[in-house]
């Protein structure tokens, strides 16, 4: 039997924490800049933990966690 493999677009993407959840960064931050004011860019800074209702999805594209 092959090994599963891990989805490479969703090892880019997330990390695992040690308790379990797991972080995601945000979208949105990457071009057409200029029309988004400084408040929505500073808020979309740094990471956040993606929802309960997503994390099944994510761990079946990353079985060997």
């Amino acid at each position: 039997m092959p090994k599963m493999k891990t989805k490479s677009g969703a090892k880019k993407r997330f990390k695992f924490l040690g308790n379990g959840l797991i972080k995601r960064t945000h979208s949105h931050l990457r071009h057409i800049l200029t029309k988004k004011t400084t408040k929505q860019k500073r808020n979309l800074r740094g990471t956040t933990i993606i929802s309960s209702t997503d994390s099944k999805r994510v761990r079946s594209m990353m079985p060997t966690r």
